[in-house]
């Protein structure tokens, strides 16, 4: 049952809630067929395949969508190739949606191809893209609130380009409803309790993969909360995955003292974790007031004690991107991609790993 204080606390923020907790730019979308594939063929564009796992259901409405909001009650699989348009035609962090699907791929983000795959043909992908693409390392995205399926293919092939990665971009989808209302964020966050245990599947699954010989797990915002609960569920089981080697929790909407207690009890195997911060975080300081004054991971000041203390006692690498501004302060890590990945191979060249001396901030010096 909600507390007083609790229950004036989402009154207040219920309107404003609608707008900063959206997790994606406010660039105008289509509501429908940005998945259907197009026909027209484009030199000079980029093409990035996502292998998908999610626990939405198949989408009876609208081909273009593929999965639906629904929850379905087992893994479903797919692939599909973004093409993205030059560089020249284009921001770098931006996604530039079609105003009438499918799009120009000149100039907007278009689908390629789109196909539903079995867990065998899942499997299967893997080693392809892989071996397409001479490329060993898998990368799992754990999108967050407000967001379609659409919307995660879509920013996930973003980041991938425009980070310039060589990785297998595998995506997990939970059902998240896609709609920036409180009692949208209070069902997300129910549903995304659920959708641990099919993310910890996954990770066994791209572990197995003898093309596969390191993952890195980025997840952001309420998708931390599944991620820190399947990675909590693997280290209480005694499970490991020896591949995964990193964790990055991209402004994670998770309880402080819960994300501490779980990386404690993760225990001294678990992977590197790096956690990407803002302290001017506008959508955590309005989750923060939904669940009563709960400081939230992804907006604390990492210089501030018990914080600092606390983060530096588990070797948890910390980068605050508060310097880098933009009028997206919850998705800067993606719309500031390039500088982010600059921070990160700067910090590599200095001879650290995600894990290691966590005295200092990161910076973008």
């Amino acid at each position: 049952m909600h507390s007083p204080r609790h229950t004036a606390a989402s009154l207040h923020v219920a309107t404003v809630v609608l707008v900063a907790l959206a997790c994606c730019s406010c660039a105008i979308r289509p509501l429908q067929g940005v998945l259907v594939p197009t026909n027209e063929t484009v030199e000079a564009v980029s093409r990035v395949p996502i292998l998908v796992a999610t626990t939405r259901t198949r989408s009876s409405s609208d081909p273009g969508e593929m999965f639906s909001r629904e929850l379905s009650n087992e893994i479903a699989f797919g692939q599909v190739t973004v093409s993205i348009p030059p560089d020249h035609a284009r921001a770098v962090g931006e996604i530039q949606w079609p105003v009438t699907p499918p799009g120009d791929p000149r100039r907007d983000f278009v689908t390629a191809s789109a196909e539903y795959l079995d867990r065998v043909g899942f499997g299967g992908a893997i080693t392809t893209v892989a071996k397409a693409g001479h490329r060993s390392k898998a990368m799992v995205f754990v999108h967050g609130f407000n967001n379609r399926f659409d919307d995660a293919i879509y920013r996930f092939a973003q980041f991938v380009h425009d980070g310039r990665l060589p990785v297998v971009p595998v995506l997990f989808s939970w059902p998240s409803q896609g709609v920036a209302s409180l009692s949208s964020y209070e069902y997300d966050r129910k549903v995304a309790m659920q959708s641990s245990a099919p993310l910890a599947q996954l990770l066994d699954t791209v572990n197995s993969n003898p093309s596969i010989k390191e993952i890195t797990l980025v997840c952001h915002s309420m998708g931390c909360l599944v991620t820190l609960e399947a990675l909590h569920m693997k280290a209480s089981r005694g499970g490991t995955m020896p591949k995964l080697k990193n964790v990055a929790l991209v402004a994670p909407d998770v309880e402080f003292d819960r994300f501490l207690s779980q990386v404690r009890e993760m225990g001294a195997r678990r992977p590197r974790i790096g956690l990407f911060l803002s302290q001017d975080d506008i959508a955590l300081k309005i989750s923060k007031s939904i669940w009563g004054g709960t400081t939230r991971v992804g907006d604390i000041n990492p210089e501030e004690e018990p914080y600092k203390s606390e983060i530096a006692q588990q070797k948890i690498l910390v980068f605050d991107l508060t310097h880098l501004g933009g009028d997206d302060s919850h998705s800067r890590a993606f719309d500031e991609v390039s500088t982010v990945m600059g921070m990160l191979e700067r910090r590599l060249a200095q001879g650290q790993q995600l894990g290691d001396d966590t005295s200092r901030t990161a910076s973008a010096r």
